[in-house]
């Protein structure tokens, strides 16, 4: 699976990625889509979803970091990528201490 395409990311890194420059932003593509699928405007979410395919999308759910996710935006990604049945949706990333 291949990330969308990097001038879309900087676009988004602009609007959602603030600590850092959108230039090393795109360096780190799941990073963005993470924060998109997560607090990501409707417009946004719906073009990111349409250029990514949800294959992507699952990826960057299932692959995803502490914190990156709230639990209800958590929920709606499981739901509404087929991950998850109604009552069943997978606990959130956690921290383990050794």
């Amino acid at each position: 699976m291949t990330p969308p395409d990097p001038i879309i990311l900087a676009r988004l890194a602009r609007k959602y990625v603030w600590w850092t420059t959108p230039d090393i932003a795109v360096t780190m593509p799941e990073r963005i889509v993470a924060h998109v699928m997560n607090i990501g405007d409707y417009d946004d979410v719906q073009a990111l979803a349409t250029l990514a395919g949800d294959d992507y999308l699952r990826a960057v759910l299932q692959h995803a970091e502490i914190g990156q996710f709230t639990p209800r935006s958590w929920a709606y990604w499981h739901y509404r990528l087929g991950l998850a049945t109604p009552g069943r949706v997978p606990s959130m990333p956690t921290r383990t201490f050794a």
